[in-house]
């Protein structure tokens, strides 16, 4: 079994900064991918940032210049720096992590519980 959990939501004023983590723990053998995403009500899920296990990123047009994803290999964590944030930065950010765990052959994905960012003008 995985668990994740997210820290680090909260309400800022537009053009703060936010930064969110993610810790994964439990019965993991390695992990792949290390992902941000984020919801509004009504609209689909949509990727944030994204880091492979290479530590190769990506990053959702919206965000790119403003947002940062980082790693922390030996603790399993990853994190999402927010500056300059807009008030349509406003939403639900989950992590999604790739894990093989040791009592499986498949790398299998887990999902954070979701931390709400609230961004004012």
């Amino acid at each position: 079994q995985v668990q994740l959990q997210e820290s680090g939501g909260g309400s800022v004023q537009a053009g703060g900064s936010l930064r969110l983590s993610c810790v994964a723990s439990g019965s993991i053998r390695s992990i792949n991918h290390m992902d941000w995403y984020r919801q509004v009500p009504g609209k689909q899920r949509e990727l944030v940032a994204g880091s492979t296990g290479l530590g190769i990123t990506k990053y959702g047009e919206s965000v790119k210049g403003r947002f940062s994803i980082s790693r922390d290999y030996d603790k399993n964590a990853v994190y999402l720096q927010m500056d300059n944030l807009k008030p349509e930065d406003t939403a639900v950010y989950y992590c999604k992590v790739t894990v093989l765990s040791r009592d499986s052959f498949l790398y299998t994905d887990y999902w954070g519980q979701g931390t709400q960012v609230t961004v004012s003008s």
